[in-house]
């Protein structure tokens, strides 16, 4: 399929300053055509479903989770053409918070905020190509990167697990009690624990440390 003479792109980040930049770095190019900017992800749902832009460029805060549950909604329901590129810390690219998001949201792309303009025109190119395009410039790392992302998927839709599920996984492996867990994620211990006992049932293990267990062996957990 041709690439369309405009590409249109929805921008959305919860700093001002940030989405104020990254459109008039996009505006020095004729052929981007900015159609809207959200600073949440309910926000960046309704532009994708009432504008149908070509590209979604969503920056993603500093530390993870993320909120992403309406945009999730809206990009698999599959009535969506949007491609997504993450925009993450120059650091987090390759951590569990960006490839859990990224796998998400079926993202075609994850970029370093620090990257120069060109990369990221680049990346959005690519990604309009039918192409993945994680980091920056090497393809071998891009490959590498690819295929983590290809195999996190698999491996969450093969369990049947989601990703709050595999945050939860993530915390039991980490060592975490279930009041702890509550603490960070902003959850009841009793939700918590619904969570364990679906995980337990999904993966066929009856405690915590089994599930550590069955968790390195099929490497469910990558810490990047």
């Amino acid at each position: 399929m041709a690439k369309p003479s405009l590409i249109k792109i929805v921008i959305a980040d919860e700093q001002p300053i940030f989405r104020d930049g990254l459109r008039r770095l996009l505006e020095t190019l004729p052929r981007l055509q900015i159609v809207g900017e959200a600073s949440s992800d309910e926000q960046a749902a309704a532009m994708v479903r009432d504008r149908a832009p070509d590209i979604l460029l969503l920056g993603l805060p500093a530390t993870g989770p993320f909120q992403l549950d309406a945009l999730e909604q809206t990009l698999a329901d599959g009535s969506s053409a949007t491609r997504t590129i993450l925009l993450a810390g120059p650091k987090a690219v390759d951590t569990f918070e960006v490839i859990a998001a990224a796998t998400q949201l079926s993202a075609r792309g994850v970029v370093p905020k620090d990257s120069p303009p060109d990369a990221l025109f680049e990346s959005i190119d690519g990604v309009m190509d039918g192409r993945y395009w994680v980091g920056r410039e090497s393809v071998s790392d891009v490959a590498a990167s690819v295929r983590k992302l290809e195999t996190m998927r698999r491996r969450a839709w093969a369990f049947g697990l989601t990703r709050r599920e595999l945050e939860i996984l993530r915390a039991v492996v980490s060592g975490e009690t279930n009041r702890n867990m509550a603490a960070r994620l902003s959850i009841s211990e009793n939700t918590v624990k619904r969570h364990l006992t679906q995980i337990f049932d999904k993966v066929g293990v009856s405690n915590r440390i089994e599930l550590a267990i069955f968790a390195a062996h099929h490497r469910l957990v990558h810490r990047g």
